[in-house]
């Protein structure tokens, strides 16, 4: 452990040799679905006229809902509201209706096309705005947390902004898209390849689909082609509809949903309307803060309680609040259902926050900067959060210090101001933002894992854990945690695929806790073996305990050296048990959601970085010029995996805030699905100066595996310095006197018009003397 260790499938990715499920030699008479959707976004299906799609040449059937054995609810909040196919009533634009089984992908795409479908359409509720206007149903109770008196706050403050922000979505934009291979057994088994997060849960939803026990169903993922939360919950429809298809026909069926497809039936990371009141003093600090957060959920509740609860426990980003109560608004509308996305809403409630603190600095007139450090959690006082957990390993005065110097962020902030004053046309901006992120999931049972090792006679290494690899290095960082505790090479430790007969009842890999989880149940399993060797070295050599040491592919007992492979011999032959399974949970986190108390995360993690901009005011077009990080990692397991989750976290983060824009139309069709229309970052698009680095003094104060933090979703955060980056920019139009209120994704678009309208309102605002 603590070493850059190259990712085990990195050469496979580069030269296009690692196997993703359309990769596998597909058993004999595979056939494969296409889905049909509904073209309406809200409305009653009056008939359904499937005979034309019978009729095709190479179409072995077609299924509806009337043809699922077992449940035909797949819902993950068990609310029953989302259905496999839809019967009677259509919730959203490209809801399946139905799936078309045939000989090739080509055929049942094709044929699935020609159904006669015949609505009688609803008006339907497509955002934050209709759903509120329409009553703001919910698809789940809202969160409130409060602590102190908010509203006797903001009356008492010196001063108060108040204001509201629409916070955009996101498309995950997974490279691999979803997929799923059935293959059926005797005895009604099923084995399922699927590209999931959750197989766990994939498991339980084949199995109610199906009518079966979930030890009939058996779910294999080697890796994913990217899963960013997409493939947490949405993956299960697809694994479904593929057993489905594979016990109606008796043979191996796979689904593969065409990109536009997938985009369209998808859910994405929930946009939210932020209404907010802020109180605070004439030096920024902030007395009181009264938000409510509205998210369009979708059409039914999927992950949308826990995704709006993070936005809420993230709301204060790394500020102490003395008086505060936020709202969640998880409000129900016919869109596709949203999901969980890196962050799992913490992203959109740090934005709001970050909002504040932005409109604060302009209010008073001083750097944001500034305005950040007042409001900083304390060390030994002002360190209790919204939801009255005690934060107890604060580190950001210290990070956000060092990287405030090593940027050489005051000379370059006053030479930008310099710059700006002297150009009319090209404004530049610079910020420096913090992140702080809890770290555990806040559904108690999901905080714990599973191991399954083997050690083989030749000394080799087999490694089952409940994780999943999705790109981002876990199965590296397990292995290393193996090969640390037994003193092996890593070479010596082979991560098999992720499967749900090996390691059962696993938590998805997500809330950033892959690691955490799994490398914990991963030492507890290696622990035991190395004991049981120990223990049989000591009988077989009449030697104390103390006397065994366990080094580099050997174990020397007293002066006499015994080779690795040579140890799994010998206790191989003396009846030694050379497996074992582990297990963990996270010790001491609770939440009571119902009164918005408790310590729902083990520890959290701390990163800063500071973003510079160009920005062309006539036409609102940008470039990220430079960016610095310093990101806490703890003790990192593998330092060159998590400066890459970094990277590549900052960069998607960034794509969020700035290109990514999803659009429906007015009849609820979405109309960014594909990368024609969707634009996230390429190549082009990164700094031009890229410095990151680990804050590697840092060590966590929790006992994690190796004492290191989680690095999946936190660097996500990193990219609200490029926001607001251009929001100084764009604020220099109006001699900053304004505060930018600009929604986001700062497009060049929106870029364009937040200057313009700048220009009026300082145009109408006397210039301060």
């Amino acid at each position: 452990m603590h070493t850059p260790q190259r990712h085990d499938s990195a050469h496979k990715h580069v030269s296009g040799t690692a196997d993703y499920i359309d990769d596998l030699i597909e058993p004999a008479g595979t056939l494969h679905v296409s889905l049909g959707l509904a073209t309406i976004a809200h409305g009653e299906i009056l008939s359904m006229d499937l005979d034309s799609v019978r009729a095709v040449p190479g179409v072995v059937g077609v299924l509806t809902a009337a043809d699922i054995p077992g449940a035909r609810d797949i819902s993950p909040s068990h609310k029953n509201d989302e259905p496999v196919f839809a019967v009677d009533l259509v919730a959203f634009h490209g809801q399946p209706l139905f799936a078309v089984v045939a000989t090739t992908r080509d055929i049942a795409r094709r044929a699935a096309r020609l159904a006669k479908v015949s609505y009688r359409e609803r008006p339907p509720i497509l955002d934050v705005a209709a759903a509120r206007a329409a009553g703001g149903a919910l698809v789940t109770p809202g969160l409130t947390l409060e602590r102190g008196d908010a509203e006797t706050a903001l009356a008492q403050a010196p001063r108060r902004l108040a204001g509201s922000m629409a916070i955009g979505g996101q498309e995950h934009f997974y490279l691999e898209s979803h997929i799923a291979l059935a293959i059926p057994g005797e005895d009604r088994d099923m084995t399922v390849y699927s590209s999931a997060q959750h197989p766990d849960e994939v498991q339980r939803m084949v199995a109610r689909v199906l009518g079966v026990p979930a030890h009939a169903v058996n779910v294999i993922i080697r890796r994913m082609g990217g899963g960013f939360g997409g493939k947490e919950s949405q993956s299960n429809l697809f694994a479904c509809v593929a057993a489905i298809a594979s016990r109606a026909f008796g043979r191996a069926v796979k689904l593969r949903p065409d990109r536009d497809d997938d985009m369209t039936m998808t859910g994405k990371r929930h946009d939210f309307v932020v209404d907010y009141q802020v109180g605070f003093d004439d030096e920024g600090r902030i007395e009181g803060v009264d938000a409510v957060f509205a998210a369009r959920c979708g059409h039914s509740a999927d992950l949308s309680r826990g995704v709006t609860d993070r936005t809420l426990t993230h709301a204060d980003n790394a500020y102490f609040f003395p008086a505060v109560r936020l709202r969640s608004l998880p409000l129900r509308t016919n869109t596709v259902s949203n999901t969980a996305f890196r962050g799992y809403g913490g992203p959109q409630g740090m934005l709001a926050c970050e909002r504040w603190i932005a409109e604060i600095a302009y209010a008073l007139g001083k750097d944001p900067l500034e305005i950040r450090k007042a409001n900083f959690y304390g060390e030994t006082d002002r360190n209790v959060t919204p939801y009255h957990q005690t934060i107890g390993d604060n580190i950001l005065a210290r990070l956000v210090g060092e990287l405030e110097a090593s940027a050489d962020y005051s000379r370059r902030r006053a030479e930008i101001l310099a710059h700006n004053r002297g150009s009319a046309i090209r404004k530049r901006g610079i910020a420096l933002t913090p992140v702080k992120f809890g770290i555990s999931f806040t559904m108690l049972a999901l905080n714990q894992a599973g191991a399954l090792i083997h050690v083989y006679r030749d000394g080799s290494v087999q490694l089952n854990h409940g994780g999943t690899e999705m790109g981002q290095g876990l199965h590296t960082k397990i292995a290393q945690v193996v090969a640390q505790t037994l003193q092996i090479d890593i070479a010596q430790v082979k991560v098999m695929a992720t499967a749900t007969d090996k390691v059962p009842n696993a938590s998805s890999t997500a809330a950033s806790s892959g690691s955490d989880l799994n490398g914990m149940a991963a030492a507890h399993a290696a622990e035991q073996i190395r004991d049981r060797l120990i223990e049989f070295v000591v009988g077989k050599y009449g030697v104390e305990r103390q006397a065994v040491r366990f080094e580099a592919n050997a174990v020397l007992v007293g002066d006499l050296r015994i080779g690795w492979p040579e140890l799994a011999e010998q206790a191989y032959l003396a009846r030694i048990p050379l497996s074992a399974s582990g297990f963990y949970s996270t010790p001491g986190i609770h939440w009571n959601r119902d009164a918005g108390r408790g310590n729902p995360y083990l520890y959290y993690t701390y990163g800063a970085s500071c973003s510079e901009v160009t920005v062309d005011t006539l036409t609102g077009e940008y470039s990220v010029d430079r960016v610095d990080i310093l990101h806490d990692v703890g003790r990192s397991l593998n330092p060159a995996i998590d400066i890459g989750q970094i990277e590549g976290g900052f960069v998607q983060g960034m794509g969020w805030l700035t290109t990514e824009e999803l659009w429906w139309d007015g009849k609820g069709r979405l109309r960014t699905h594909a990368p024609s229309t969707y634009k996230i970052p390429v190549a082009s698009d990164i700094p031009k100066i890229f410095n990151v680095k680990l804050a590697d003094w840092s060590v966590n104060r929790a006992t994690t595996i190796g004492r290191s933090k989680a690095v999946g979703e936190p660097p996500f955060m990193l990219a609200l310095s490029v926001f607001e980056a251009l929001g100084m920019a764009a604020a220099s139009v109006a001699d900053y006197r304004i505060a930018p209120r600009m929604d986001a994704p700062a497009t060049p678009e929106r870029v364009l018009m937040t200057i313009e309208r700048l220009k009026r309102e300082a145009g109408a605002t006397p210039a301060s003397p």
